[in-house]
């Protein structure tokens, strides 16, 4: 099979698009064949070397949707079943989702039954998935104002897209260092567009709700600019950074404001099913930004490193 493999750490220049062995089923395993899937800013950090227990070689991608090719439990996961995977280990202890075909354990293999196509199917695991349980913690009520930092992210579009479906009264707020994507933030659906210049968001507003992406980097500024009984949902890395220095609950914690975060790694099949009833009963637009290739992998990781990405990336499989 084709797979984009990773034989060391660096920069997009060492993901090689090569023919590798297609894996062989085991017990409580199954073959998945790969139909597309999206690229994570998580999959950048592993492929510079950021991610601590990865060995390689290895072939990246924590997600992926496809159909089972071979299955070792024809109860649960037939032949030929529409399916969606992500998380878990994948691409990171085993090989992951940049191939032809990807081999996973039963257990991390969701059957589903979408009319999307595969295009539009990708850009949902990680990305609407996380989107939609970060949301969920924030408890949206009527009339709320929402701030998304890191708003131009795939996260962030799926957030706005999916605010309005869970409540259309939500007025949601995204941030970008970069004003001349504003138009392009309006069309996705949020109200305005704040600048985030070195971290400092040029607003003097506060916020019922925010959905920090950039993380650790700016979560303690962004609890500052929470409302009375606000609730701040640290989701993300994309600051770079991975932990909070010299964090004083306390001190850092406006009075009678709430910090709370939300794990991808934590799937439930109930969950996502909720997800993609939600995206088909309220006709959310999932449609990626980009669409590239396998063989053109690197230039879609170049493209998400670059200073004009915007929203989610995807690969279709041929």
């Amino acid at each position: 099979m084709k797979a984009v493999v990773v034989k060391h750490p660096g920069g997009p220049e060492v993901l090689e698009y090569i023919d590798v062995a297609t894996p062989e089923v085991k017990p409580g395993w199954s073959l998945v064949q790969v139909k597309g899937f999206g690229i994570n800013h998580s999959e950048i950090f592993t492929r510079q070397g950021y991610s601590p227990n990865v060995k390689f070689p290895r072939i990246l991608g924590i997600e992926a949707v496809g159909v089972i090719a071979e299955t070792t439990d024809s109860d649960n996961l037939p032949k030929g079943q529409q399916v969606m995977s992500f998380m878990g280990e994948m691409g990171r202890e085993f090989d992951g989702g940049y191939a032809e075909y990807v081999l996973l354990p039963n257990e991390q293999i969701y059957p589903i039954n979408s009319n999307l196509s595969w295009e539009d199917l990708a850009t949902i695991p990680e990305t609407y998935y996380t989107a939609y349980g970060a949301l969920l913690g924030l408890q949206l009520k009527d009339g709320d104002s929402l701030l998304v930092r890191g708003g131009t992210s795939g996260v962030g579009v799926a957030a706005t897209k999916l605010a309005k479906a869970i409540n259309s009264t939500v007025q949601v707020s995204g941030t970008t260092r970069n004003l001349a994507k504003s138009d392009l933030l309006k069309k996705v659906g949020y109200d305005e567009v704040i600048q985030d210049v070195d971290g400092d968001l040029k607003t003097s507003l506060q916020y019922d709700k925010i959905l920090d992406l950039i993380g650790p980097k700016t979560i303690k500024d962004s609890l500052g600019k929470l409302a009375m009984n606000g609730i701040a949902s640290c989701t993300g890395e994309l600051g770079g950074e991975w932990t909070v220095d010299d964090f004083e609950p306390i001190g850092d914690i406006p009075n009678n404001r709430y910090l709370t975060s939300f794990a991808s790694a934590d799937v439930s099949v109930s969950r996502l099913h909720d997800l993609l009833h939600l995206i088909a009963d309220k006709h959310v637009d999932v449609k990626p930004t980009k669409v590239f290739t396998l063989e053109d992998v690197k230039k879609a990781h170049e493209y998400l490193e670059g200073n004009h990405s915007f929203g989610k990336v995807v690969i279709l499989v041929k």
